[in-house]
């Protein structure tokens, strides 16, 4: 029996159209064929580039009330459908349903914060009198949208991360090109249609679907474009940074995370929340935990329990409830990942458990012993793997924590104020949390890193004013 595919058509300034070539959208659980999405050309790119230099003019002219209005309108659609951007989300992503419906519930609040927001962008007055000879001068700034913006979104949150680029720009009255992951394109398009059902004037926002390397160097090059926004790899992040030339640019590349476990911490807490943070989404999240740093005092009591509650976990069919971890996003990925398992145990890392792949799948794995040469050691693992490691004090936590490249958060339990204090001083990262993993994130909060997990902040308020800029006006009296 042959499958019928509905193929679905991108959002080129507000049109839905085809074309000739179309991308095979794939279920990683078994890899088959789901549906089939266009791919774009250069020239739809430059024509969707073109046609929004009209909607950055028509979204900089709606009244704050009707950005408003569209952007809770689109969540109240999405909250009305949620069962099927749920199972959409659970079917070209890694992402259980139980995941994906959280994801969805997220989307709708990253949409109703951006609502909100909409009505908070606002200036201050200036004393210019504070300058010698400007004492019959008054004036103010306020903040005005840039424009068109340019956004490339990763696969690991198809909704939500779509909505933290779309549901700002259109708040801050700016026209948005969206390019999706190639991997996980039909979440993004149904938010698209979301804001299509909203009222959203065409030309505002466009979702393009493509291969990055055939229409990602248009978007990210075209002089019309006065921001990139882009969550994804180091790599990739680099390459648009050097392209992207005189715009703004934010920037979300990953991290290395590590958590801090001391003596005095609630240690069952501090399991379930690292084995949560480890394999939540098969390991495919920017926050998830990598390292875990345990005083040697409870080391062994930790690794016991964590290796306990890691076989626990059940890896299974995406669409079931019971299931905890679906697969990675490809098998390419999995086996990447079981490379990277590989050569830390042929260089001496004991493996606790899991280590085992089946196509897309690969177990929950937990290792010890981990030399610090190993790639895993010092990159972004990005699949269901966390390292477990003794260390005799805060301060030489703090010291490995630290003895990365990457900086996004992290995490600490400890009952004492003064060493949780310590740490957010001590700590090189854009957020810590104390007493949770570094896996914890709400959409409103400022989001980001330093050192090479990007440059700038996401997070509804802090998208929009990246988004914007101030405009000085000064009157001579």
């Amino acid at each position: 029996m042959t499958t019928h595919l509905k193929g679905q058509k991108m959002l080129l300034a507000g049109e839905w159209v085809n074309s000739e070539r179309v991308i095979e959208v794939r279920d990683p659980q078994d890899n088959k064929i789901i549906d089939t999405v266009p791919a774009a050309t250069v020239e739809d790119m430059l024509k969707c580039v073109e046609e929004a230099k009209e909607g950055a003019e028509i979204a900089a002219e709606m009244p704050v009330h009707q950005r408003i209005k569209i952007i809770n309108a689109a969540a109240d659609y999405i909250e009305q459908n949620s069962e099927e951007y749920s199972r959409t989300i659970a079917s070209e992503s890694s992402k259980t349903i139980r995941e994906a419906t959280k994801e969805v519930g997220r989307a709708i609040q990253t949409l109703r914060i951006s609502a909100e927001e909409a009505r908070r962008i606002n200036g201050e007055t200036i004393s210019f009198d504070q300058s010698p000879g400007s004492e019959n001068r008054v004036g103010y700034f306020y903040r005005f949208p840039i424009g068109i913006i340019g956004a490339i979104t990763p696969f690991n949150d198809p909704l939500n991360l779509v909505a933290h680029k779309i549901g700002p720009a259109i708040a801050s009255g700016n026209a948005i090109i969206v390019k999706p992951a190639t991997v996980t394109p039909l979440s993004a398009l149904l938010l698209a249609k979301a804001f299509v059902h909203a009222g959203l004037p065409e030309k505002v926002l466009s979702v393009i679907t493509g291969h990055g390397s055939e229409i990602g160097d248009a978007l990210v090059t075209h002089p019309a474009v006065r921001m990139i926004t882009f969550t994804g790899g180091l790599e990739a992040g680099g390459e648009i940074s050097h392209k992207a030339g005189l715009k703004k640019i934010g920037m979300e590349l990953g991290s290395n995370s590590p958590v801090i476990v001391l003596a005095d911490a609630d240690l069952e807490d501090a399991v379930d929340s690292c084995v949560s943070g480890g394999f939540w989404a098969a390991g495919q999240n920017c926050l998830g935990v990598q390292r875990v740093y345990v005083e040697e005092a409870v080391f062994e009591e930790f690794k016991q329990n964590f290796v306990v509650q890691t076989n626990d976990y059940i890896v299974g069919d995406k669409q079931s409830e019971l299931t905890d971890m679906g697969p990675l996003i490809t098998e390419k990925e999995a086996i990447r990942v079981e490379n990277l398992v590989n050569e830390a145990v042929e260089k001496g890392a004991t493996l606790l458990t899991g280590g085992e792949r089946n196509g897309a799948y690969y177990s929950p794995t937990v290792l010890t012993d981990v030399p610090g040469d190993c790639t895993i050691a010092k990159e972004e693992i990005f699949g269901p793997v966390v390292l477990l490691y003794p260390v005799k004090d805060l301060d030489e936590a703090i010291a490995f924590s630290n003895g990365v490249n990457y900086g996004l958060q992290a995490g600490i339990f400890t009952q004492n104020i003064t060493n949780a204090h310590k740490a957010i001083a001590k700590l090189d990262v854009g957020g810590i949390m104390i007493n949770d993993s570094s896996d914890y994130r709400i959409d409103a909060m400022p989001f980001g890193g330093v050192k090479q997990s990007g440059l700038g902040r996401e997070g509804v308020k802090f998208s929009i004013h990246e988004m914007t800029e101030p405009k000085v006006v000064c009157f001579k009296l």
